[in-house]
């Protein structure tokens, strides 16, 4: 079991709004009427347990919820129980905004990717953690430097748990995929010769979506991989290129994972988190393979962990020492998990032998044995930052995606 307390999963956004506008949650950041913490009253622990209501928007929870309800059972002194939502980080400003305006929040703690830490900072919803609470959060010193690197993107308002390279890579089925292209140009010959076989998600829904679009300057020798909109253009050009042999862009990568289950797809790009664990929970064959591009750049990424603003003081200490345990060695090794974001610890000596058990037998079995190499070998750049890959989103559903996926 994941979690041991209680788990509420809210997928829908109406269900969410439901949450909003309905009555002050037990143990809410406001509850009888206290009022927002700042940096010099936090104290070292709260005077009582306190019940804290997670949102997770990036699907965070399966690398992370194992360390939390270990800090829950090592530490009910601190937090006596714990409450999970689910969401998309599409609507994520749209959930945490009116809580933050009202002074009324149902939401305590928000695990997210780059995309929902940005809106939040550019909504200014999130608490300052590291400038106003650094120093109770000394463990991130052993961030290892790409973590560390991705610490930097969350411009002091969130903090990194877990991190991994991401990709680009290639997933394929071997018995449909014998020429399997090493470059950008052999996948743009054999997705002509294979037309309607190729695909990969609209990437404003899509982490291995993103990854793809984020990697191809870096192959490409594009003048400015990190400026989508003025330094792009051989990406631009290959993507709409290739587009002409893709049938379809699903909104999200749970249909991708379909297609290549049922045959109906041959090849995908993906990361290493997604190659691993769909074949570890089964939802794809264990036979499907996966290989690297001769020469890429991984574009890494990150979860953070970001406290709507107004959060009490109780509540506040209760965060950090969550944090705080959770970028330990032995915690953030579980970040392994069943590998959907291999490696996923962000912390130096995470290594897999402080991992459970079945995060160690999923990696023997499903991992590749030339991953923990290229992730040593090859370079690696942090992806666009937020308002940067905005824009990417844009110009792709306006040039590359139009008409092919369906939009929300």
């Amino acid at each position: 079991m994941r979690i041991s307390t209680r788990t509420v999963l809210l997928s829908s956004v109406a269900v969410l709004a439901l949450a909003i506008t309905g009555c002050t949650a037990p143990n809410s950041g406001n509850e009888g009427g206290q009022k927002a913490a700042s940096s010099g009253d936090v104290p070292d622990k709260p005077k009582a347990a306190v019940t804290l209501n997670i949102l997770d928007v990036a699907g965070a929870q399966k690398e992370v919820g194992d360390m939390v309800a270990d800090f829950v059972k090592k530490h009910s002194d601190i937090i006596s129980s714990v409450n999970w939502e689910s969401g998309g980080a599409p609507d994520l400003v749209g959930t945490i905004k009116p809580q933050v305006d009202s002074g009324d929040l149902q939401v305590d703690l928000v695990f997210t990717g780059n995309d929902g830490l940005s809106a939040g900072i550019g909504q200014k919803l999130w608490v300052p953690l590291i400038k106003d609470y650094g120093d109770r959060l000394s463990n991130q010193k052993n961030y290892i430097e790409p973590a560390a690197n991705m610490q930097k993107l969350a411009d002091g308002f969130g903090a990194v748990v877990s991190y991994y390279p991401s990709g680009p890579l290639l997933q394929y089925n071997p018995d449909a995929v014998t020429d399997v292209p090493k470059n950008p140009q052999e996948l743009l010959a054999w997705a002509k010769a294979h037309p309607g076989k190729f695909g990969y998600a609209r990437p404003a829904n899509s982490g291995p979506g993103r990854t793809f679009i984020m990697g191809l300057p870096y192959m490409l020798g594009d003048s400015d991989p990190k400026d989508p909109t003025n330094g792009w253009d051989k990406t631009w050009a290959y993507l709409k290129e290739l587009g002409q042999y893709v049938s379809n862009y699903p909104t999200g990568t749970g249909q991708v994972i379909s297609n290549m289950a049922d045959g109906t797809w041959s090849m995908i790009p993906t990361t290493t988190g997604w190659d691993i664990n769909p074949r570890a929970e089964g939802t794809e064959p264990k036979t499907i393979k996966a290989a690297a591009f001769d020469k890429f750049t991984w574009v890494t990424d990150a979860h953070y962990a970001v406290v709507p603003k107004g959060q009490s003081a109780e509540k506040m200490s209760a965060i950090l020492n969550l944090l705080q345990y959770m970028l330990t060695p032995k915690v953030n090794a579980m970040a392994y998990d069943t590998g959907y974001f291999y490696p996923g610890p962000a912390i130096k000596g995470a290594t897999l032998d402080k991992a459970p058990q079945k995060s160690q037998d999923v990696v023997k079995e499903f991992g590749r044995d030339w991953y923990d190499a290229l992730i040593e070998k090859m370079p690696k750049e942090t992806p666009l930052t937020p308002d940067q890959m905005v824009k990417a989103f844009d110009i792709w559903d306006r040039t590359v995606g139009v008409g092919k996926f369906e939009s929300k």
